[in-house]
């Protein structure tokens, strides 16, 4: 795989329009128990660009059966894994399956701004919590100050 088969963080961030959705999901449908290891992708790839959580965990859990039953498309399933947990906030799966495939590219441009976003987002999320933490501290010493006061 190389970094012209995998989207740019821009392409990958974008979602699929619900009509764009439903040709995926009946082309799944009709194939039935039939259905191609390419069009459980196809899908998969399309639920992960939902803008819905439920379908994209649903992406998510399509790719992992994927990554398990056809060992040949592992390296493939590895970006989309990483992507969808990684919308879904799951940061420490997103990471994992990123680095996963950093391991067998180490100079895929997509999986290294991937990468980049995992640690922004984890960063930011820190910072929010400490703020919130710092900001319920605060509010506490405050109100203890003055019920203190008014002995």
């Amino acid at each position: 795989m190389t970094d012209n088969n995998l989207p740019s963080m821009a392409d990958a961030d974008s979602c699929l329009s619900d009509s764009q959705l439903e040709v995926l999901r009946k082309q799944y449908i009709r194939e039935g128990e039939y259905v191609t290891e390419q069009t459980r992708f196809n899908y998969a790839w399309g639920l992960i660009k939902s803008k819905n959580r439920r379908e994209q965990t649903q992406g998510v859990l399509l790719l992992t059966d994927i990554y398990r039953e056809v060992p040949d498309r592992r390296r493939e399933c590895l970006f989309y894994l990483a992507l969808g947990h990684f919308k879904l906030g799951n940061y420490n799966d997103a990471r994992k399956f990123n680095e996963s495939l950093l391991e067998f590219e180490p100079n895929n441009s997509q999986a290294r701004a991937l990468r980049q976003e995992i640690e922004d987002r984890v960063a930011k999320e820190g910072y929010i919590g400490m703020a919130i933490v710092g900001t319920v501290a605060a509010v506490g010493t405050i109100i203890l100050t003055s019920l203190l006061k008014k002995k």
